[in-house]
């Protein structure tokens, strides 16, 4: 495995040929002189057919910068671009409508309505958006996650893994280009766990797809093809290939 150390907090080229980049990505919270800094100029590229795990100690910036990626936050400063398009200024409905068609994004708690089955929490996204999935394409959605037949089956019919396949099952069923996932095995069991990561590097080696995962689990950036670390907001270390060893030694310099 080899490990590169990011300077002026780049990581990749942010010019050429990238699905999605951040550019002297800023972020604070609050105002003023009690403006706490969450990113500090962090810079990143991720092209397609890429995985990549965003690691580092609680309170690093690694959620925040994922957010802004995946434009639930807004950034204080500094650009983001899916392909040729920045969205950090663009008005939030013109915002909201090319997340829904571009973006995918799989939360740790599932963010399933218990009172739907899994083939309305899949359609859902797209009913609220006016343009609902045709029910072959849920069926479909569903089958590729290992789901097929439970389409009738609500959240509390399922397992924590049967209902975290519902939900990455809702986020691919917009062909996203980029999918964003926070922490999406760490209310499952290890192998449980390995098998959503599985279903995560299958989206980006057979599709093509481009996903970006914050996890603290090391055994869970085995299943990356790299691993951006960050510490007090800084973007500080990039690994290429990351054996769960590595980092496992990297995040236990940095105190994660």
């Amino acid at each position: 495995m080899n490990g590169t150390t990011t300077t002026a907090a780049t990581a990749g080229d942010t010019t050429t040929g990238a699905v999605l980049s951040a550019e002297g990505l800023h972020r604070a919270y609050g105002r003023g002189a009690g403006a706490v800094p969450a990113l500090r100029g962090v810079s990143a590229a991720f092209a397609p057919g890429t995985f990549t795990a965003v690691m580092g100690p609680s309170g690093s910036g690694k959620t925040t910068l994922l957010h802004c990626l995946a434009g639930m936050d807004r950034p204080t400063s500094g650009s983001v671009r899916w392909g040729d398009t920045e969205i950090a200024g663009l008005p939030e409905r013109r915002l909201a409508e090319l997340r829904r068609a571009r973006v995918g994004f799989v939360f740790q708690s599932f963010n399933l309505m218990p009172a739907m089955t899994a083939a309305q929490n899949v359609e859902l996204p797209g009913r609220l958006a006016g343009r609902p999935p045709a029910r072959t394409e849920v069926r479909e959605a569903l089958a590729r996650v290992g789901l097929a037949g439970r389409e009738r089956h609500r959240p509390g019919q399922l397992s924590g893994g049967q209902q975290q396949r519902v939900a990455i099952a809702r986020a691919l069923v917009s062909r996203p280009e980029v999918l964003f996932a926070d922490e999406p095995t760490g209310a499952l069991d290890r192998a449980t766990g390995r098998e959503i990561l599985g279903l995560l590097r299958t989206g980006v080696d057979v599709d093509g797809r481009t996903c970006v995962m914050v996890t603290h689990d090391p055994a869970a950036a085995e299943f990356a093809d790299r691993v951006l670390l960050l510490a007090d907001g800084l973007l500080i270390d990039e690994l290429l290939r990351p054996t769960a060893a590595r980092v496992a030694e990297r995040l236990s310099a940095l105190g994660g």
